[in-house]
């Protein structure tokens, strides 16, 4: 017995596209209706595939449950050889869209219909009434022909007919990149606002390999409960798009895009610098959409001109690339001079994500990649310019394993050849495996070579399978720089979590041995805890982090062959030989926030005075045996410098769908060498800003 009285109602209409059935046309013929006269072949046909449906379909629980009226449209086609196939199903509900295809694939094979005596196609379109009703009691009920392929003289009336399908079949987007494979933009403040939800005592999330994907992040946080939550604007079209919606967005059957403008806009004023404000004017459109359900896109386009704090302006001219360009805006990319004192620099970032099956999802473009739990990341951040990478993310089981190749370029005056930067390449696998309910462990190796003997990108370094050391082994000593580190995080409970990184370089097992600190035994290590809903005070997440690294790690005899892209560091944005202590305060309520950060650290510089131009590990741009001495190695050693950043943000979400936010922050630091330098010398500054902003990206100003 049915849940309600079980029906059908079929649209009745039966339009060919001649008006009067010609002689020489015969429609497909229906099991039980061989003996029918022609004429009512298509009545039998109706007939019969209506008892089919009405027999056969089940409505879901869901659609009983909440006493949907409406129907199920179907197209579908009678080919050649008599084969019933669905073409497309519109619903509301995907479990009526499955309902429909498991009924029409259980019909049986037919015969086909003809056209002067030969075999050829019919498409039909079909309205399925939900709740379900006797076709025995209907007044009426036929199907609807779409287009039966049989004269040349029809074809006009095709491709009229198909570009007004396609029209009609745009509907109301629905929020299908938070089921998507999509990446989630990566910025710390954004990723607070789930971070709890993932990282729930019996998960088997993975939190480390960063962008997420919305399908993976989606079983833990319900993307659209929080924008509907949030929802502000009116019926209004201006209003929506304001506050609640893209300013373009488009769904067809198969397809979706949406079109945002992108937005940074800042003001500000620094207390040291000798100019009269800061600013920051940043324009651009980013574009995401998906066709079917395995492939989605992404494009962002910035057009930017700024200027910054003194110290910051100067940090970005020190890492100058070969030619007449002035700086490299650092995460950004190399800048025009703007003005007398300002920089003009464009920024393009792309991808396509693609998904063959439920546990693989590949990735190729141009953008920027990040390895960790914590704020900074030891073993790949993401602090410096986009790069090219094609990236392969496997997860099943309690594992996930990220593949992850890069170009990158080395842009010093050395290495230039014919005006053009040199190419040098990188591959990273990490390996993620939730242990226990608690207890998650990553391994991680990374190397970096360049085109020595015209090899180009090695195909060796495509090996998907750790470990990449043997491979480096047979290509020769010098064929590239290995490098290789863990991660591990230990859920205290549902509110606090423990997390870690260790990097290796390079050790000596006798320095070890001897306690001599060896300059070989080249290792850094993180140690962190976030902290959820601190003090029972909902969406307050505070965190702490200590980070280390010894001097020349991430260095190489070579140099080319270092852990950077673009003059920065591929991990953390200090380079090496430094140790720091992060606080983190994050808060949301509905559309503020707020957020307080304060780093203390202690960094060696070189002094490169003339008189001593001894690297002593910090700059991982020089090369290691221009060392002072082999044994004695500390962290800190050389210029030493004391170092203190504190910044104060609070703000207001303007749109939660295109992340536009309207906010406030001021910035202290407090940098104390021990000796001045041309490149290191005392400067205390405070950097007030305000701004409106499309937070796409993480901003760091803390050098």
């Amino acid at each position: 017995m049915k849940y309600f009285f079980l029906s059908v109602l079929v649209s009745i209409q039966l339009n060919s596209f001649s008006q009067n059935i010609e002689m020489y046309e015969k429609p497909p013929v229906f099991k039980g209706c061989d003996n029918v006269a022609i004429d009512e072949l298509k009545t039998c046909f109706n007939n019969k595939l209506n008892l089919h449906i009405f027999e056969t379909f089940n409505v879901p629980q869901e659609v009983v449950d909440n006493r949907y009226k409406g129907d199920v449209k179907v197209l579908f086609e009678v080919d050649k050889e008599g084969v019933i196939t669905v073409i497309h199903v519109d619903a509301i509900y995907d479990s009526l869209k499955d309902e429909a295809i498991r009924v029409f694939d259980a019909l049986p094979k037919i015969q086909p219909g003809t056209y002067n005596g030969q075999p050829t196609f019919y498409q039909y379109s079909l309205a399925i009434k939900i709740p379900l009703v006797n076709p025995e009691v209907m007044s009426s009920g036929t199907i609807e022909e779409e287009k039966s392929i049989k004269k040349a003289t029809d074809l006009h009336t095709i491709v009229s007919n198909e570009f007004d399908s396609i029209t009609k079949a745009i509907t109301t987007y629905q929020g299908l990149e938070y089921s998507s494979q999509l990446n989630i933009p990566f910025t710390h403040r954004y990723y607070s606002r789930f971070d709890g939800q993932m990282n729930g005592l019996g998960t088997n999330s993975h939190t480390a390999a960063k962008p997420f994907v919305y399908e993976d992040v989606a079983p833990y946080y319900d993307f659209k409960a929080e924008k509907e939550a949030l929802v502000k604007g009116s019926d209004a079209w201006w209003s929506r798009k304001l506050w609640d919606e893209h300013l373009v967005q488009v769904q067809g059957a198969d397809y979706w895009f949406t079109i945002d403008p992108v937005l940074d806009l800042q003001v500000g004023k620094d207390t040291d610098a000798d100019f009269s404000t800061t600013f920051n004017n940043t324009r651009g459109i980013y574009i995401q959409g998906g066709l079917g359900k395995k492939f989605s896109f992404s494009a962002s386009v910035f057009e930017s001109q700024g200027r910054f704090a003194q110290y910051y302006n100067q940090y970005a001219e020190r890492l100058k690339a070969f030619g007449p360009d002035p700086a490299i805006i650092p995460g950004r990319g190399i800048a025009k001079r703007f003005k007398d004192d300002a920089y003009d620099y464009p920024v393009a970032e792309a991808y396509l994500s693609y998904a063959p099956a439920k546990f693989i999802n590949v990735q190729f473009g141009h953008g920027k990649n990040f390895i960790g739990d914590g704020y900074r990341s030891l073993l790949q951040s993401d602090v410096a310019n986009p790069q090219t990478f094609l990236k392969l993310n496997t997860k099943f089981w309690k594992i996930k394993y990220t593949n992850t190749w890069m170009w990158l370029r080395d842009v010093r005056d050395a290495v230039v050849e014919d005006k053009a930067f040199l190419t040098k390449y990188m591959a990273n696998h990490y390996l993620s495996w939730n242990v226990s309910k608690r207890l998650n462990i990553g391994l991680f190796e990374s190397v970096m070579w360049t085109d020595t003997n015209g090899r180009g990108f090695d195909v060796n370094y495509l090996n998907p399978i750790i470990f990449f050391r043997a491979v480096e082994f047979e290509a020769g000593q010098g064929s590239g720089n290995a490098i290789v580190g863990a991660s591990a995080k230990y859920k205290w409970n549902n509110k606090i979590n423990l997390y870690g990184q260790f990097i290796l370089d390079e050790f000596s097992l006798s320095d070890i041995k001897d306690q001599n600190k060896s300059w070989k035994n080249k290792f850094g290590y993180q140690l962190g805890v976030k902290y959820y809903d601190a003090f029972k005070v909902d969406n307050l997440m505070l965190q702490l982090e200590y980070n280390q690294v010894r001097p020349y790690t991430y260095s190489h005899n070579t140099i080319v062959n270092n852990y950077a892209h673009s003059n920065q560091p591929m991990a953390h944005l200090w380079g090496a030989n430094f140790r720091e202590f992060i606080a983190i305060g994050r808060y949301n309520y509905q559309r503020w926030f707020a957020d307080a950060k304060f780093i203390f650290g202690t960094r060696g510089f070189d002094f490169n005075d003339g008189t001593d131009n001894f690297s002593y590990g910090g700059d991982i741009y020089r090369n290691y045996n221009e060392r002072p001495f082999d044994s004695g190695v500390k962290i800190g050693q050389g210029n030493t410098t004391k170092t203190f950043n504190a910044e104060l943000q609070a703000g207001y979400v303007i749109n939660p769908v295109s992340h536009l936010k309207i906010f406030t922050n001021i910035s202290f630091r407090n940098f104390n060498p021990e000796a001045n330098t041309a490149t290191t010398f005392s400067n205390s500054t405070v950097w007030f800003n305000l701004g409106l902003k499309t937070d796409l990206f993480n901003w760091y100003f803390d050098y």
